[in-house]
């Protein structure tokens, strides 16, 4: 792979990008990594669909998207960065452990996954610094077809839509409530902030909230809630001083919340419990046992340092359901740690980043994926999660100076 200096060869990129790429292709390529982690689960669909064929669909689309990443990118140019180094390093590490994994297959099927799906992440580099922002654009464009699909399915098929626990799920694609949080809160979290930018108009913020707004409250997904919560927060934060609107929109959230919890608690408080005891809210439905036993569990030294290999993020038939506890038993403290430094660098480069929208969009991301790591997995493999925290990488990164194509 060919490194390239964005100080020293812009001209060199700019051509080999301009004469390979026509405009938007780049978009095709976002379009089916994103496919490939649409994960597929077993949930009930207004039409059945196989559960090989899903898979193949999304795991095929990987393929996809590092043959047209080739197309639209054939010199190989890439922009030098730390974020995804250490993604890369994790990836490396990851398939030397899974080599010796019980279940040698599925780990090792996993490892070169999360490789090829960072080649292509690298690959997509040259588009980060524009000042047209290609990747966050790309990204919400999904975000607003998967949102879409699921208000669809709920309409046409409600009985699908709500079949698990009465919370809003994919009846069109079986994307689980737990996903559509994560889908709708950073889609409506993203068009907050670029609506406190000025980048989009008030009636994108108003189809946007009643939509994204709708699938979040209806899915009951209290991760995403206070994820996007803890994000914005972070965002108005840093926007808060230089743009009045940011401001009276501070204040009239704060009425209106007051308002709310006053007029509307029992409500509110029905839809926090979703039925559950406060025992059973206090352990996150479970979570918090599974963790336990995974850090209790006697690994020799070098699994700890290491871990065991990729798994299917459980632990004796039970979800872990969290990106630190799953990381831990995956990548042990080694991918702990790169996965903290991760996180680290991005919110280093936005600290450093002159204010604006840009930083204030991935300020967002990082604080709603860094919340969303506690309770859900995703930040150190394949997922949407990474996804969110690399556009956040491509928002920070420094702008070149010229416009590809």
């Amino acid at each position: 792979m060919t490194v390239v200096l964005p100080a020293r060869r812009d001209a060199r990129r700019d051509d080999l990008l301009r004469r390979a790429a026509p405009p938007r292709a780049p978009m095709l390529v976002w379009a089916a990594i994103f496919l490939n982690v649409l994960a597929f689960s077993g949930m009930p669909t207004l039409v059945p669909i196989p559960g090989s064929l899903g898979q193949l669909v999304t795991q095929g689309s990987l393929v996809v998207a590092m043959v047209l990443a080739l197309l639209v990118n054939p010199g190989m140019v890439v922009r030098p960065n730390l974020v995804l180094v250490l993604l890369s390093m994790l990836a490396v590490v990851a398939l030397v452990v899974s080599l010796h994994n019980e279940y040698l297959l599925g780990s090792t099927f996993r490892a070169c996954r999360l490789i090829a799906f960072t080649c292509v992440l690298w690959l997509l580099t040259p588009w980060w610094g524009r000042s047209d922002l290609p990747l966050l654009r790309w990204h919400l464009t999904c975000l607003r077809v998967i949102v879409g699909s699921v208000l669809v399915g709920a309409v046409l098929a409600p009985g699908s839509a709500f079949s698990f626990e009465g919370r809003l799920s994919g009846a069109l694609w079986p994307i689980p409530p737990t996903q559509v949080g994560h889908y709708a809160a950073v889609l409506l979290g993203c068009t907050v902030v670029l609506w406190f930018g000025g980048v989009v108009s008030g009636r994108t913020l108003a189809v946007t909230v009643l939509a994204a707004g709708g699938a979040l409250v209806l899915c009951h997904t209290r991760t995403a809630l206070l994820a996007i919560a803890v994000g914005l927060t972070l965002a108005g934060a840093s926007m808060f001083l230089g743009h009045a609107r940011v401001r009276r929109a501070s204040a009239l959230v704060g009425v209106l919340a007051v308002l709310g919890a006053t007029a509307f608690a029992p409500w509110l408080l029905d839809w926090f419990w979703r039925g559950q005891s406060a025992q059973d809210a206090a352990q996150l439905t479970g979570r918090t046992k599974v963790w336990t036993a995974v850090f209790a569990m006697d690994r020799p030294r070098l699994e700890e340092l290491f871990g065991s290999g990729l798994s299917n993020k459980s632990f004796q038939g039970l979800p872990i359901d969290s990106h630190w506890v799953a990381t831990y038993l995956d990548q042990g403290w080694f991918g702990v740690f790169v996965s903290l430094a991760f996180l680290l660098v991005l919110l280093l480069l936005a600290f450093t980043h002159p204010r604006g929208v840009r930083r204030a969009v991935a300020l967002f991301l990082i604080g709603y994926c860094a919340v969303a790591s506690v309770s859900e997995t995703g930040l150190g493999d394949a997922s949407p999660y990474l996804l969110d925290l690399f556009v956040a990488a491509s928002l920070l990164a420094v702008p070149s100076g010229r416009t590809q194509t």
